[in-house]
C-alpha cells in the first residue's frame, strides 16, 4: 500500500502534474468565459434593442457557471503553490482587486439593464456591461504576462500587450459563439469582427512574444525552444482556420480554432514560465509545491471531482445548444 505521507502517488510527477492542471483550468476559464467578454464587447456594435437582448439571451445560461473555472483556478494555485498565492496576490493585489471590481460590473450589467424598460437607464448599464467584457480579459493578459516575466509592477509593456492580446481573442471567441447561436444579419457582423480579431490577436500576441523576449533575457531561450516555436506556428494555423471556417459558415469548428488558440497562449506561457512558478522570487515548481500527504489527498480528491466538473458542463451545453430563438431573453 502506498505511503501516503512519504511518496507522490503511484511515484506520479505530481509537482508537474499540479503546474500543468493550474494552468488548463485557466485555459478553462479564458476559453469559456472568454466567449461571454467577448459577446459583451460585441454588445457596443449593436443599436437594434432586439439584437441587444439576444446577445445577452446567448450567454444567460453560462456566464455564471463559468466563472467556476476562475473559482478552481484560485483554489488550485492556493492549494498546490500556497506561497506562489501569497507572492502574485501580494505583489499584484491592486490587479487582483482590479480584476475583481472588473468581473463584479460584468456580472452586475445584465441584471441592472433588464430591471427597467427606461433608454437611459439601459444606455447606462450596457456601457458599463461593455466596459466590465473588456476590462475583465485585458486585465487578466496583464496579470498573466506578468507572472510569467516577473515584473514588480503592474504596468508593463509586455503585460499591455498580452491584455490587448486576450481581448482581441475573447472577441474572436465570442463572434464564434454567436455563429452556433444566432442567425442572419447579426451573425454575419459577428463573423466579420471575429475574423479581423482572431487577425488582431495574432499580430497582438506575436509583439507580446518579442516585448518579452527584449525586456527578460532569462527567458530568451525558452522563447527560442522548439515547443514554443510549434505552439506559434500552430497558432498561425489555428487562426487561418479559424477565418476559413468562419466565411464558409462553420462555426462549430471556428469555435474549437479559439478553443486551440486560447489553450495554445496558456502552454506557450507555461513552457516558458517551467521549471519556474514564480519567477519574481525565483521559485521552482519542486520548491513552491505543497507536501506529499496534501498534495497526495488532493489528487485524489481532484481525480474524482473533475470528471463530474467537466460532466456537468457537457450536460449544461447540450441542454442549451441550439440557436436563440425569437423572443428569447437574458431571464
Amino acid at each position: 500500500m502506498t505511503d501516503l505521507a512519504g511518496e507522490a502517488l503511484f511515484g506520479l510527477p505530481l509537482p508537474e502534474i499540479w503546474f500543468g492542471l493550474v494552468f488548463f483550468v485557466l485555459g478553462m476559464f479564458l476559453f469559456l468565459d472568454g466567449f461571454d467578454f467577448g459577446i459583451g464587447i460585441l454588445f457596443a456594435t449593436r443599436e437594434d434593442a432586439e439584437e441587444k437582448e439576444t446577445l445577452l439571451a446567448a450567454i444567460g445560461p453560462f456566464w455564471d457557471g463559468n466563472e467556476v473555472w476562475l473559482v478552481v483556478f484560485g483554489g488550485a494555485l492556493f492549494a498546490a503553490f500556497p506561497e506562489v498565492y501569497a507572492n502574485l496576490f501580494s505583489r499584484y493585489y491592486l490587479l487582483m482587486f482590479a480584476i475583481l471590481a472588473a468581473l463584479g460590473l460584468r456580472g452586475l450589467s445584465p441584471e441592472m439593464y433588464e430591471e427597467r424598460e427606461d433608454d437611459q437607464w439601459r444606455r447606462y448599464w450596457g456601457y458599463a456591461f461593455v466596459v466590465g467584457s473588456a476590462l475583465t480579459p485585458f486585465l487578466l493578459g496583464v496579470f498573466a504576462i506578468n507572472w510569467l516575466t516577473g515584473v514588480a509592477g503592474i504596468v508593463s509593456v509586455p503585460g499591455v500587450l498580452g491584455g490587448l492580446a486576450v481581448v482581441a481573442l475573447t472577441v474572436a471567441d465570442g463572434a464564434a459563439f454567436l455563429g452556433l447561436k444566432t442567425r442572419g444579419s447579426l451573425r454575419d457582423d459577428a463573423s466579420r469582427y471575429g475574423t479581423r480579431a482572431a487577425v488582431a490577436y495574432l499580430g497582438l500576441v506575436a509583439l507580446t512574444l518579442v516585448a518579452v523576449y527584449v525586456t527578460t533575457p532569462a527567458l530568451q531561450s525558452a522563447l527560442l525552444s522548439l515547443p514554443v516555436i510549434a505552439l506559434v506556428l500552430l497558432s498561425v494555423a489555428l487562426v487561418a482556420g479559424y477565418v476559413v471556417a468562419t466565411r464558409r459558415g462553420e462555426y462549430l469548428a471556428a469555435f474549437a480554432s479559439v478553443g486551440g488558440l486560447v489553450f495554445g497562449l496558456v502552454t506557450v506561457i507555461a513552457v516558458t514560465m517551467f521549471p519556474a512558478v514564480d519567477r519574481a522570487t525565483g521559485l521552482s515548481v519542486s520548491e513552491g509545491i505543497v507536501s506529499t500527504l496534501p498534495l497526495n489527498l488532493m489528487t485524489i480528491m481532484m481525480a474524482l471531482l473533475l470528471p463530474i466538473v467537466l460532466s456537468y458542463f457537457g450536460v449544461l451545453y447540450s441542454v442549451f445548444s441550439g440557436p436563440i430563438e425569437s423572443g428569447e431573453t437574458y431571464g
